[in-house]
């Protein structure tokens, strides 16, 4: 076989493609991050010193008046209401990553892509409940999709590229390479062939890198230390089903909202209604604006009060299913993590009152990546996905594995009954 075969040719169309599209990825992520920042301080009125350094966006609401934070859920409302109408009443709507990333691959249209990520981004700034990283998603996997088209990729390669780029977006905002080129391959590719691990890692660790540029390598959360012992190990397989119930009737819920969200010219007074409900929440409650992140810190480093948590867990349910249910756009990932995190304390709460006490920070921690494992089916991106994002030391595996195992093993059960109960 020489060199210029074409299998040779085919394999160095794809490496330049994989390399390609983790350059795009790194640099939409980046962008879309100065974005958030941008206005996350223009909504709220906090400093505008830096873009790149992780500012407190939890500190920045709570500093604004009330009548601000009233003023910019209303204009959140309006950007939504109306975006999504016109996104969706234009002929070219966006599609789905896991569309585009089929057999045969459908192209993502560009206008629509981009304006739908926008949208997203935006929106949480402005204080939507709903997740950001759909979007850099959506933009690594529209640069995959047009980097393989460039290089006359088959159908094939081309798929191959879109769910790397989606992942590679994934990877580049949060700094997680591994989880990453994980969520490509247990979401998306659902396989763990050779060939696709070191497509994945390859884009996901490239886009990693070309993000530090611009947004740095620091970790997103900073959490206290874990000793694994017995009462925490026995709370943990305990939990675990218990966050994996919670999990599936969460989903259960976002899934039933979103089917029957408003749409059209209904969209608009339903966007308003609802961003105006939680900017009045968000007056005593400043925690619900957002895509959960500030809260989330504070339940790592135990900051968190259990009757807090309580009022928290029901109303960021109430403010993230009725956001969806109005047609807003956006993720669920850091949504499901303040949830688990949420639930863990609250059940961790019933638990330290008649047995051996377990810190909050531990409880929020388990708590976080069992909901998330069994709420998005993705068991082996939610360990690694949490251990990224707080480089958490290695005992803490033991426990979060417990309870991972328990709850993706409860939300089965319950989806398997409720799939028989429809049939």
């Amino acid at each position: 076989m020489t060199l210029n075969s074409q299998p040779f040719k085919r394999l160095a169309a794809l490496f330049a493609g994989m390399a390609a599209t983790g350059l795009c990825a790194g640099c939409a992520g980046m962008a879309l991050t100065w974005v958030l920042h941008a206005v996350q301080h223009l909504a709220f009125g906090y400093g505008f010193d830096s873009l790149t350094e992780a500012a407190s966006f939890l500190q920045g609401v709570a500093m604004a008046s009330p009548g601000r934070r009233l003023f910019a859920l209303a204009m959140c409302g309006l950007v939504a209401g109306l975006g999504w109408f016109f996104l969706f009443r234009s002929k070219n709507a966006p599609i789905g990553i896991t569309e585009a990333s089929a057999m045969p691959p459908r192209p993502m249209p560009v206008p629509a892509t981009l304006a739908n990520a926008l949208l997203q981004v935006v929106t949480v700034g402005m204080g939507s409940p709903l997740g950001r990283e759909g979007a850099p998603r959506e933009l690594g996997a529209l640069c995959a999709g047009r980097i393989g088209k460039r290089l006359g990729l088959g159908d094939a390669d081309t798929a191959l590229l879109v769910a790397c780029g989606a992942g590679a977006g994934l990877a580049a905002v949060y700094n997680v390479p591994l989880a990453g080129a994980l969520f490509t391959l247990e979401t998306l590719l659902f396989s763990l062939s050779g060939r696709y691990i070191s497509a994945a890692l390859l884009a996901c660790v490239l886009a990693s890198l070309f993000a530090w540029a611009g947004l740095g390598d620091a970790r997103t959360y900073l959490v206290l230390p874990i000793s694994p012992n017995a009462p925490l190990l026995f709370w943990a397989a305990c939990a675990g089903p218990l966050l994996g119930a919670a999990a599936w009737l969460f989903t259960e819920t976002i899934a039933k909202a979103r089917s029957s969200a408003a749409s059209g010219l209904g969209r608009i007074p339903a966007c308003l209604a609802n961003f105006l409900f939680i900017g009045l929440l968000a007056v005593p409650f400043p925690e619900l604006l957002g895509n959960g992140k500030g809260p989330l810190q504070l339940g790592l480093l135990s900051s968190l009060t259990p009757v807090l948590a309580v009022v928290l867990l029901f109303l960021r349910f109430i403010v993230t299913v009725s956001s969806c249910k109005a047609g807003a756009g956006g993720g669920l990932m850091t949504p499901c993590l303040l949830q688990g995190a949420l639930t863990g304390i609250v059940l961790g709460s019933l638990w330290n009152m008649f047995l051996p006490p377990i810190a909050e920070s531990h409880l929020a921690l388990i708590g976080a990546a069992a909901f998330l494992a069994a709420a998005a089916h993705m068991p082996l991106t939610a360990i690694v996905l949490v251990y990224e994002l707080t480089h958490i030391n290695h005992d803490a595996f033991y426990p979060i594995i417990l309870a991972v195992a328990g709850a993706v093993g409860a939300a089965k059960l319950l989806e398997s009954i409720n799939n028989r109960a429809a049939g």
